[in-house]
Formats: structure tokens, C-alpha cells, sequence
């Protein structure tokens, strides 16, 4: 029996009435649909008020996997995992004896009130967390058996009315209020209309307990069918299962087949029936899965993105925001037969090739999502991206009938993809397989190969798909080990992988949870973000990220300071394997950028501005303008902040995860080579100054200048910063080479006016025009297009945040209290002619205690792609935007910084916003941040030191520690 055109995932049902129609049925229908739901990975729960032995007893069903079966019994206080051995305990709920006692005298108030109306109640049960009160004590209702329940109802209705208690609901509030006053205030009474029991969980524990486990490994409420018997009410007492529909439960699936007398509540449908209906349902799931039948989304608002209609001029917009990404390869979101206004591809990370001899760009793979579909114009099209799980559903609606398609890139399984599609025969075709093939690149290459099965049943075509990819950067992958590795893939299966694929992303959003209560549209963007810049990046061996990671090939794929500055440490904070696999990128290109330096008879290492495969410079040194001309790029000659930069994720990274080793290895090399860069590179005036003469800072409006504040300050944070590691390793460099490179750090000029509080942004800079954007056009905007590039470079007129970026990388090197002198200075000159600005802007006023203020820029942040501001969406992502905006919310927002003295945390919420709260992993732990406006709770998985507001560390481990806002300070109000 169909009920819902939807696979669940799971399925949560009641046992008496539902699944059997009494404890003395054979219960073999139901024994032999839920071992073959797990064996086709299906979830499966039953929830019961009664004890493990009545209903294994009667159930013995022994699966084997890989879906699990629990049973949530003693309403609500016992979950039991079953398996080949049989029910294992994994879950109780233990009332303390403080807690007994108030079941003991909530249960004797309720017998003496009862018992003044003249009604006889004795306590006939004292269980678990319950205390159960026989209202009218006669033997042949002991167990009445469901067909006789409306008859019993009217009966126990006729003998309460008798004793001047209205109905059986009122003898339910009258056992509430005994709760209370004994005080249980969240005591759970329900009644079977014969007893009344008041207990510390019901069904609602149960439903909680599954769904929060199902959760866990990416199982949402929407992919759950929920079934029972008694939804609706009976004689003014809520229905026993309608405890199942918790909040959480919202937007699950939810199917009565019981009489259900006084009707169901809202969202549940009636289709009566009893048992057999019940495994008639069971067997339509099973179905499902043995047809291949596409897989449903859950389609929580908060955590999908859903494209209507058909746009052309869109579409490769569109595309972009709709890639999907393991880390190492990545899928435009593209339909699956293409299209004139398409633009599919498929790259994988680092593989980079030049075969016509241009600059090196990312290697264009085979697609693995083909399919031919012949459709007439549809009247409905929907393509959904589930943030949380990864993975893309299409609906398309036409004359035809309907076709659905659903596909992820396995985050589980790097490499592994897989496609499900079903439509009308005569519509929906499966391309031929991609035969085994292997792409060489510059060094390495890949390889890849698709396996596909299809079927037509009753004028229905289903398509199954699975790939496997290989890549690597320095040898090509063979036909043989694409081959070869698929056959374990193939005999897993499309639904395992799935789960596998579903369960890694809900691992990885437990470390990078984001939440904005008050605010769920910049929610839902934070979300879009961080889910791409997530999916970008590999967590093995090397991580060459993209400007636009992997959704594009603007910028060719090739690596900027983008990588370091904004992505690095989201993951450094998140997925720190996935930090360290981006600096391992760096480590392995350190012998180039020490070439670089050496060609320019200079020491250490310089890297590149624009970095591919082999770590040379491949930066363009020339591009047409948005007129047609041809003018010059300067970043790769100018642009040196990046070494400085590279040295600064090294460290932040150590920072975040305590990774000691790091720095005392392979990060070690990377900060002193950095810092003998800078030490070379400087000139010394005759009043023992240094400078950096001819360079570009983040503006990239003015070039070339001189003593680029942001520059010099970097480079004089590496250089300290190096001294500080060599003295710690034992003075690993040698001792006049430490003693010189704190010399010329201290040396090095920065242009600050201590009149002032302001950092001049280079030599002269203030002697400049001194205009402001506003009085041209509201930002963001291309200045120099909209002035010419000779009056902006003659002008107070910046690009990007640049002093600014001082006081978000390295506020401890900046000087104490010149933050707001400074956003009040440059903040007006700032054009964000950059996608990188907005959302550093926003966090720096956010951090300064203007959070109200910051709102704007961080939407404009949030809105970059969505709505595709710049134009050049369809090129790829903004990896870089995304990386801001998390730092923006984190580092700003809710003030969070790494030190050695432990996570500093202070909030500064916008009005609009009623709680932040944000998961990172901090020295190996999992730490969770709620802020509210004068409130801010902390738990973490083992004790970690915070330093809250600037006061002192304080340990903080799983139990929640709250602290409230009194005037400027936090005060501890949890032990």
C-alpha cells in the first residue's frame, strides 16, 4: 500500500494495535519486514510502554544490518539495540532517589484526591520512572485487547462521571496537578483509559532519543515514516501515540491505522486498517528499495536551498551554486542532459594542465552525470541542495509524467559519486558508461569509470549510477586501480554509500555547527557557505584550494592568499586535518618559493602570488579590462604580503588544534624561511630604520608603494614570531640569526600616529585626495572603473580592507585601542571592490562593539553568490567570501579567538539577533558557544580553558557553564 511517493530511511512505529493486533498474535509479518528493511539499510524503531521480554518475545526479529532496529521501551525510559545476538541495552533513564520520592507522593495525592470524589484508585505498579494508578480495579480488563477499547472507554467515561469526575481527561489534569505540587513540573501523565500513570518519560523520550540519533548520521525528520493507532484523542485524553509527534518530528511522515474515533491530528493521515495495512506499508518501502526508486530529501528550510523554475541566463549561475564536492573532486550542478545555457564540469583538486602551452588551469574531467532525458517543456522544475547531507534532488514536471534525479559526491569516499534517476520510459535513457580511462596532466592526472544499471517497469524508467574517480597530482592513476577498487564499491551498493556519504557530513556539521536565532535567511547563508568551503577541501595529503575551490575555473583553480587568510582557518577551527592538508601544500612547494627568493638574490623563501601545480609564479601578467584593453597585472611582482601570510596560517593552525609537532617540524621551516625572506628583502635607512620599498598591499588600488603598513606589520609578526619558535625548539636557527630577526622587526616602520590612533596605509597615503565612496555611489563598487584608475590611484579611495586586515589577523601586534580610529578612518575610503572585504569589515565592527553596524556588510557577505552581486558567479563560488563570513561571525560577532591561555570568547550580538551559537574544535575538542544578548553558555567534550570578556581562564568541560553580562564583566551563575 503506497501513502507517500517517498523512500523513508527509517521508520518509527508502536507495537499494540499497529505492528501486531495483541501481544498473542504471531508477529512473523512484521519479524520478517523489519530484518529485510535492515537488510536494505532501512532504520527501524518500535516505541512501547511495555518491558523488552514482552516484545522481543514477541517480534524475535534478528537482523543483520547495516540498518539498525532498536527497541524504546518502558514508555520512554529503555532503548534497546538489536542485532544477530539479540537486544542489547544502550540507553536508560534512571530516576535519582530525590526523584522517586516525588513519583511516591505525586502518586499518593492523586489515590486521596481521587478517593474524596468516592472513586477507589489503588498504586497496582511501581516501574521505572513510573508510578501506575488502577482507576477501577476489575480483573477482566487486566489486558483489554484493542477492539474492545471504545467499549471500555464508555464504560470507565459512565463510572468517573458516577464520582463526579467529568471524563477520563479531567482525572488525567487532576494527576497533573499531584505532580506538580509534589514537584515534578515536568511529570508526564497518561492514561490507557483503565490506569492513570504519572512517570518522568513517555513515548515523546523515545521519538526524541531515535530522531536525535538518526540525526547524527544524517537522517533528518523528513526521511522518517512515523506510524501508530492512537493519534487522536479518547475521552479528553491525548492519544498514546501522539506523544511521538514531538516538535522535532515536524516534518516527518506520520500514518494512523487504527479506528482513531474522534479523528487524527493535523499532518497525520488516517488510512485505518490495523496490522495489515501496517506491513502492507512495510512492504511498499521495501519495494521501493528493490526498484531502485530515487531517494527523498528532507526539506528543512533552515538547511536547504531550493531553485525553482528554469532561468537560461541563470543556469550557470545556478550550476555554481548547486556543485556538489568530497573534497577532492567536484560536480557542477549542471541537469543531467546539459543544455545550450550549460556549462558542466567536472575538475579535480590540484590536477592542473597547460596542454596549449598558457598558464596552468585545472584539468576538465569526464562527467560522470550524463543522462539522456527527452522532455517536452516542463510546467515544473525544482532542483533542491541539502546542505546537511550533501546531496542534490531534481523534480521536473511535464506532459510526460514526472522525472526525479538525485545525486551526491561522496564525502565518505572521496572519489566515489553516485546518481539515481527515474521517469517515463519514453523520456529518461542511460548514457553509455564512461569506460575506464585515465587523463594525464603537467604531473599526475586521472582516472575514472561509471557502472550503471536500468530497468523499465509499467512504462517507468529507473537509472542507477556509480563512479570512482582517482587523482593525483605527482604520478597518473591506472585504468587498473580505478577498476579494481570498484568492485568492493559495487558490492556496498548505492544505499550503503549513501548512509556512509549521509552519516560523514553530519560528523563534519557536529564540529561546524551555525546557528542565528532571529535571522534565518543569513541561517540559512552562513550554512551555504560553509558547506562549500567544507566540501573544497581534502582532508589527505595536499589541498590545493582554488579561489573558487571547486565549482569553477575562474582564476584557472590556482591558489591565492585566499587559501591561507580566509579558508584556512575556518578548517583550522572545524576540520583541522583538512588545515593541515592546505599547509602540506605549501610545505611540498617551499623548495620553489626558495628558488623564487634566490632568483631575486634574496634569502628564504618567496611565494608566489598565484600558485599551481609546480609552486612557480603563474600569475597573468596581463588581462583585458571591461573595455577591451589590454592592461598590466602587478599582483605577481608586488604582492608579497603572502609570504608573510603562508607564515601566518602556519601558526594560526597551531593555534586552533595545539598541533605542537607542527611547529616544531614541518611548520617550523615554513616560518623561518618566511622570515629570512623578510630579513633580505628590507632596506635600512641611515637612522636604522627598514623598509619595504615597491610592494602591493590587499588594496591593490594603489601599486607599487612603499611601506605598506599591512605588509611591514606582517612581515614584522613572522619575523617575532620566528625568534619566538627558534628560542622555544632550543635556538634551532642560530643565535645572531634570532638577535637579527627581532632587530629588523622592531626596526621596520608602520606608519602609525600615535596622535592619531591611525596607521598610514603606505608612505603618503594621506597626503592623497581625501575622498570617500559615498560621494560617488554607494559601495560595493568598482572604483576604478567607475573613476579611472589614475584618479584612484591618486586618491584615499582603497579597494578592500587593508590597515583593517592588521587588526583581524594580528590584533596583538597592532597597537591597544587603534581599532576604531581606524575603521572610522578607512571604513568610508573602502569602495569592496573585492568580494574579500565586506565580511571583514563587518566582523572588525562587530569585534569593536558596533555589532548593529556590521549587519549590512555581512549581508552584502552572505549575499555575494546567492544573488550573484559580482557578476561572476558562474565562473565558481567565492571560497574566499565564505571563509570572511565565518570568521566574520565567529572571530566578530561571537568574539572567539584562539590563545595560549585558553579560547577567548566576547559576544557582541546585533539587536535583531536573539542568540549566535556556533561548534569549533579547539585543542582537540569539541567547544559549543551559545550567546544570547546578556548570556553565554559553554560546554565542551572534555575540559578546555576560556577566557571570557578578557578575564581569566576558567575550565570548562561537558557539563554547560552559563555566564551572565553584569555591566562590562561575566559573571559565572553555573557551577
Amino acid at each position: 500500500m503506497t501513502v507517500a511517493d517517498r523512500t523513508f530511511e527509517a521508520i518509527i512505529f508502536d507495537w499494540d494495535g499497529t505492528a501486531v493486533p495483541d501481544r498473542a498474535a504471531d508477529a512473523e509479518p512484521v519479524r520478517s519486514r523489519v530484518e529485510a528493511l535492515s537488510q536494505a539499510g532501512v532504520d527501524v524503531a518500535v516505541v512501547s510502554g511495555t518491558h523488552v521480554s514482552n516484545i522481543d518475545g514477541q517480534l524475535r526479529a534478528r537482523p543483520a544490518g547495516p540498518g539498525r532496529l532498536y527497541l524504546c521501551l518502558n514508555r520512554g525510559s529503555e532503548v534497546f539495540a538489536v542485532d544477530e545476538q539479540g537486544p542489547q541495552l544502550v540507553w536508560r533513564r534512571t530516576a535519582t532517589p530525590e526523584e522517586d520520592a516525588r513519583l511516591d507522593r505525586a502518586a499518593a495525592l492523586t489515590i486521596a484526591r481521587l478517593a474524596a470524589t468516592g472513586l477507589m484508585a489503588v498504586l497496582v505498579s511501581q516501574r521505572l520512572n513510573r508510578r501506575k494508578i488502577d482507576l477501577i480495579p476489575e480483573p477482566e480488563w487486566a489486558d483489554p485487547p484493542k477492539a474492545r477499547l471504545a467499549e471500555l472507554l464508555d464504560a470507565v467515561t459512565e463510572r468517573l462521571r458516577s464520582h463526579n469526575i467529568p471524563n477520563l481527561g479531567a482525572a488525567v489534569e487532576l494527576a497533573r496537578d499531584a505532580a506538580r505540587e509534589a514537584g515534578l513540573d515536568d511529570a508526564r501523565v497518561t492514561s490507557d483509559a483503565k490506569h492513570v500513570e504519572i512517570g518522568l518519560t513517555d513515548k515523546s523520550d523515545s521519538a526524541r532519543w531515535v530522531l536525535d540519533d538518526l540525526w547524527r548520521r544524517g537522517i533528518g525528520p523528513g526521511l522518517v515514516l512515523i506510524a501508530g493507532d492512537e493519534f487522536g484523542s479518547m475521552g479528553g485524553v491525548t492519544g498514546s501515540d501522539a506523544w511521538m509527534l514531538i516538535p522535532e518530528a515536524s516534518r516527518s511522515f506520520a500514518v494512523s491505522v487504527g479506528q482513531e474515533p474522534e479523528g487524527v491530528p493535523p499532518g497525520v493521515l488516517h488510512v485505518s486498517g490495523g496490522p495489515a495495512v501496517f506491513v502492507a506499508l512495510l512492504d511498499d518501502q521495501l519495494s521501493r528499495r528493490e526498484c531502485k526508486r530515487v531517494p527523498a530529501v528532507d526539506e528543512d528550510p533552515a538547511w536547504t536551498l531550493a531553485i525553482d523554475g528554469e532561468v537560461p541566463e541563470l543556469e550557470r549561475v545556478h550550476e555554481s551554486l548547486l556543485t556538489l564536492a568530497d573534497g577532492n573532486f567536484g560536480t557542477r550542478g549542471s541537469r543531467e542532459e546539459d543544455g545550450e545555457a550549460s556549462d558542466p564540469l567536472v575538475v579535480a583538486q590540484g590536477i592542473y594542465s597547460n596542454p596549449t602551452g598558457g598558464l596552468p588551469a585545472l584539468l576538465p574531467a569526464p562527467s560522470w552525470s550524463d543522462l539522456t532525458i527527452e522532455m517536452a517543456q516542463p510546467v515544473k522544475q525544482r532542483r533542491v541542495l541539502d546542505l546537511r547531507t550533501g546531496v542534490l534532488l531534481r523534480e521536473s514536471a511535464s506532459a510526460a509524467g514526472s522525472l526525479r534525479t538525485f545525486r551526491f559526491s561522496s564525502l565518505a569516499n572521496p572519489g566515489v559519486m553516485g546518481l539515481r534517476a527515474e521517469g517515463p520510459a519514453e523520456t529518461l535513457d542511460a548514457k553509455p558508461d564512461l569506460a575506464p580511462l585515465s587523463i594525464a596532466a603537467n604531473s599526475g592526472g586521472i582516472a575514472a569509470a561509471t557502472w550503471t544499471t536500468s530497468r523499465t517497469l509499467d512504462s517507468r524508467s529507473t537509472v542507477e549510477r556509480l563512479a570512482r574517480y582517482l587523482a593525483n597530482p605527482h604520478q597518473l592513476p591506472t585504468v587498473e586501480e580505478v577498476v579494481h577498487g570498484s568492485q568492493g564499491l559495487r558490492e556496498r551498493g548505492f544505499d550503503r554509500i549513501l548512509a556512509a556519504h549521509r552519516a560523514a557530513w553530519a560528523s563534519r556539521w557536529a564540529d561546524a555547527q551555525i546557528s542565528i536565532e532571529g535571522d534565518p535567511e543569513a541561517q540559512l547563508a552562513a550554512r551555504f557557505g560553509l558547506f562549500h568551503l567544507m566540501a573544497s577541501v581534502a582532508d589527505i595529503g595536499e589541498a590545493a584550494v582554488g579561489a573558487r575551490g571547486l565549482s569553477g575555473l575562474a582564476y584557472l583553480g590556482h591558489v591565492f592568499w585566499d587559501a591561507e587568510v580566509f579558508v584556512l582557518p575556518v578548517l583550522a577551527a572545524t576540520h583541522p586535518t583538512a588545515a593541515r592538508a592546505m599547509l602540506e601544500y605549501r610545505i611540498r612547494r617551499l623548495p620553489a618559493a626558495q628558488a623564487a627568493a634566490a632568483a631575486s638574490g634574496l634569502c628564504g623563501a618567496r611565494f608566489p602570488w598565484e600558485s599551481a601545480g609546480d609552486g612557480t609564479d603563474v600569475t597573468p601578467r596581463s588581462a583585458r579590462n571591461h573595455d577591451g584593453l589590454l592592461v598590466a597585472i602587478p599582483t605577481g611582482e608586488y604582492e608579497e604580503h603572502i609570504t608573510a601570510d603562508v607564515a601566518w596560517a602556519a601558526w594560526h593552525y597551531a593555534q586552533w588544534s595545539g598541533d605542537s609537532q607542527f611547529l616544531s617540524g614541518p611548520g617550523r621551516s615554513l616560518i623561518a624561511e618566511t622570515a629570512r625572506y623578510w630579513t633580505s628583502r628590507v632596506r635600512h635607512d641611515s637612522s636604522g630604520s627598514a623598509h619595504l620599498d615597491g610592494v602591493e598591499g590587499p588594496d591593490e588600488y594603489h601599486v607599487p608603494v612603499d611601506d605598506n603598513a599591512f605588509t611591514n606589520v606582517m612581515a614584522r609578526w613572522n619575523l617575532r614570531r620566528a625568534a619566538e619558535l627558534a628560542m622555544r625548539d632550543g635556538q634551532a636557527a642560530p643565535g645572531e640569526e634570532i638577535a637579527s630577526w627581532r632587530k629588523i622587526a622592531d626596526a621596520l616602520v608602520d606608519g602609525y600616529d600615535p596622535t592619531t590612533g591611525r596607521y598610514e596605509q603606505f608612505a603618503g597615503f594621506f597626503k592623497l585626495e581625501p575622498l570617500v565612496i559615498a560621494d560617488f555611489a554607494p559601495p560595493p563598487v568598482a572604483a576604478d572603473v567607475l573613476l579611472g584608475p589614475g584618479r584612484v590611484a591618486g586618491a584615499q579611495i582603497i579597494k578592500q580592507a587593508d590597515v583593517l586586515m592588521l587588526h583581524h589577523l594580528i590584533p596583538d601586534e597592532v597597537a591597544p585601542g587603534s581599532l576604531l580610529p581606524n575603521l572610522s578612518f578607512y571604513g568610508p575610503r573602502t569602495a569592496h571592490g573585492s568580494s574579500l572585504s565586506p565580511a571583514i569589515q563587518a566582523g572588525l565592527l562587530a569585534r569593536a562593539g558596533q555589532p548593529d553596524d556590521a549587519l549590512p556588510l555581512l549581508r552584502l557577505a552572505l549575499r555575494i553568490d546567492l544573488d550573484d552581486l559580482t557578476g561572476s558567479t558562474a565562473g565558481g563560488l567565492h571560497l574566499a567570501t565564505f571563509g570572511g563570513v565565518w570568521q566574520a561571525l565567529a572571530y566578530g560577532f561571537l568574539g572567539l579567538w584562539p590563545a595560549a591561555n585558553g579560547l577567548t570568547i566576547h559576544p557582541q550580538l546585533p539587536g535583531e539577533w536573539t542568540a549566535l551559537e556556533m561548534t569549533v574544535r579547539f585543542a582537540g575538542q569539541r567547544v559549543s558557544v551559545r550567546a544570547e544578548p546578556d548570556a553565554v553558555t559553554i560546554c565542551a567534550g572534555a575540559p578546555v580553558p576560556v577566557c571570557l570578556g578578557g578575564g581569566s581562564a576558567v575550565e570548562v568541560g561537558p557539563a554547560p557553564v552559563q555566564f551572565k553580562r553584569k555591566a562590562d564583566a561575566w559573571e559565572r551563575v553555573t557551577p
